[in-house]
């Protein structure tokens, strides 16, 4: 009602040559805002009560509609209050003032209307913009921790705490910190950390698994000097859900023991991590299977919020070998 209540004076202003007194300006605003009511009112019942309609319709469609109708509601509404004013007393009526100020007002409200539409569906496309980011972020939450915490990760963890702590409590005390430690780091969410943190981690997560995989598992690092990676950092988990799915999809599907090599250089301001994953000889590995798995986007997409666009994770799958390489670039604060 307050947009309308300026509007109507907005008009009355403009139109207010002819106008000899404050009664007939009063008369002719009082009339206009009575006007604009007849139109808008009835005009936004009707749109939200076809608003089930309208949702099956394209946008271009709905907006021409909504412009004819407000451009249809202006013509009765105009009609009925100029001929209230006529018998009334308040205006005299001339046909041709009368067709110039129904077709001034119609036009005016179309115009008006036009605008108004293409302003709400900019704040529309906005909002919609914004839930749709929104919806994305959740989803890749929910993703990034069900990638976390595996559900047979977790389980097999408790299944393997359960049995040792009847045949090694001591190792099963030593197997609940490096899950208590793992499991704290993926409840903190995304965040970046030093790179010995991401290794302290990684290490936590291959001496769970090793207590299950026995004899199935060789990994080696190759790993800069330790005033270089002491300045290194990483989002966190990112190394150790690569690891993860190394372990899932190759080491688990064999009886033959895997080596992983891990090596991490920093030249010229970039990290470069390549892990390489030797495939078994004799136990039959689908590669087509495995390249469906080796699939790091939302590692990568994590790695680019915090170090740039040109950060990524990239994995190529041999017959002989799969080698995944992570790339980011990183300012040597020491230089």
């Amino acid at each position: 009602m307050l947009y309308i209540f300026f509007w109507s004076l907005f008009i009355t202003v403009i139109e207010r040559q002819g106008l000899a007194t404050w009664s007939e300006f009063l008369i002719r605003f009082l009339g206009r805002f009575i006007q604009d009511v007849l139109i808008v009112m009835p005009s936004l019942y009707l749109i939200d009560y076809l608003r089930p309609t309208f949702k099956k319709a394209s946008t271009l469609s709905v907006s021409i509609r909504v412009v004819l109708l407000l451009m249809f509601a202006s013509i009765v509404a105009t009609t009925f209050v100029l001929l209230i004013m006529v018998n009334m007393g308040w205006m005299s009526y001339h046909p041709r003032e009368f067709i110039l100020s129904l077709l001034f007002d119609t036009l005016c409200t179309g115009g008006f209307t036009l605008i108004f539409l293409l302003y709400f569906l900019r704040i529309y496309r906005e909002l919609n913009a914004l839930r749709l980011s929104f919806e994305y972020k959740l989803a890749t939450q929910n993703d990034l921790i069900k990638a976390r915490i595996a559900p047979h990760f977790f389980f097999n963890t408790l299944n393997t705490l359960v049995s040792l702590m009847e045949s090694n409590p001591a190792k099963a005390a030593s197997l609940l910190q490096h899950v208590s430690a793992l499991f704290r780091a993926s409840f903190t969410g995304a965040h970046e950390i030093s790179f010995e943190e991401e290794i302290a981690l990684c290490e936590h997560y291959l001496e769970i698994e090793a207590s299950r995989l026995a004899d199935k598992l060789e990994v080696s690092w190759q790993l800069p000097d330790e005033d270089i990676m002491y300045d290194m950092v990483i989002t966190a988990l990112t190394l150790q859900s690569v690891l993860e799915k190394m372990l899932i999809n190759v080491v688990e599907m064999t009886t033959e023991t895997i080596h992983i090599d891990i090596k991490v250089t920093w030249q010229s301001h970039r990290v470069t991590i390549t892990i390489g994953v030797e495939l078994p000889q004799k136990t039959l590995i689908i590669n087509h299977d495995l390249r469906q798995h080796m699939d790091f986007y939302i590692q990568a997409e994590r790695l680019r919020a915090y170090f740039g666009h040109d950060s990524d994770i990239k994995s190529v799958v041999t017959n002989a070998q799969i080698i995944t390489v992570i790339d980011y670039p990183l300012q040597d604060v020491g230089l």
